[in-house]
């Protein structure tokens, strides 16, 4: 399917991790031209090599800081400006009790998570507007609507970012920038790898033994029972870049294994 988005450029945070690597490999096989971000300077080499030629610049970069932000925007500036923004850097944060959190437990995630999406978005839409054609895709997750106890802040971090994709594709969705959130749930990337070897330690178990017993205990509605695959939540964020998906507009489309419970968003 050609997506309709050949010579765009878009920009993708996170790029050296399993889903935002995978994003970038999508929409470069589209014929887009990627301008890519993360905070591992090696890595984020080592991912743009693995792309290719689609790669038309890199910068390392601690999203968390505004300072940052504004030298990334600059840079993408340079670079003939963006079409489209796929943020899909983020942290788990802090588990545990939601009473034992720290603030700055609190504060980590909601810098990163949340914060960064508003300031990347700040940066970079205002100038698709003016051209009248722009895509914004969010990396919310299953946290935003169906919360879990021991993830409390990573839960507010992702509940917030999915009001703030409503919120701001009512007023850019008329001006040609549709902003949209792809909700992906327990992939295999290496933020998920790092949670199942916690708990594989913890239960003095495999990693694969670690990962059946979570599916079970706390992931009962995920019906496929298994993680998803990068290249699963991808496609559907591409998509949501593309011109065919050209009426879809401050919505959260799922990629979960049918983790989430409810049948709304």
């Amino acid at each position: 399917m050609k997506l309709g988005i050949d010579g765009k450029l878009a920009v993708v945070t996170g790029a050296a991790g399993g889903i935002g690597r995978a994003t970038a490999q999508v929409l470069a096989e589209e014929g887009v031209r990627l301008f890519l971000t993360d905070t591992d300077a090696d890595q984020l080499q080592a991912a743009a090599a693995e792309i290719g030629p689609a790669v038309g610049g890199t910068r390392a970069a601690d999203l968390s800081d505004p300072g940052a932000i504004a030298d990334l925007a600059g840079r993408i500036a340079e670079a003939g400006g963006a079409d489209i923004l796929v943020h899909m850097a983020g942290v788990t944060g802090a588990k545990g009790d939601p009473l034992e959190m720290r603030d700055e437990d609190w504060a980590e995630c909601w810098t990163v998570n949340f914060m960064s999406a508003v300031r990347m978005s700040r940066a970079l839409v205002p100038a698709m507007a003016a051209k009248g054609w722009g895509r914004v895709v969010f990396t919310v997750s299953e946290n935003a609507v169906q919360p879990y106890p021991d993830e409390a802040v990573y839960n507010a971090s992702k509940a917030a970012l999915l009001s703030y994709t409503k919120a701001l594709s009512l007023p850019y969705g008329p001006k040609g920038v549709l902003v949209n959130a792809v909700m992906p749930a327990f992939i295999e990337t290496p933020m998920t790898d790092g949670m199942m070897e916690k708990r594989a330690e913890a239960m003095g178990v495999s990693r694969e033994e670690a990962i059946e017993s979570f599916l079970a205990e706390e992931r009962p509605y995920l019906s496929l029972r298994r993680r998803g695959r990068p290249e699963e939540v991808a496609s559907v964020a591409a998509l949501l870049c593309s011109d065919r998906a050209g009426f879809t507009n401050g919505s959260a489309w799922r990629a979960d294994g049918g983790a989430v419970a409810s049948i709304d968003t």
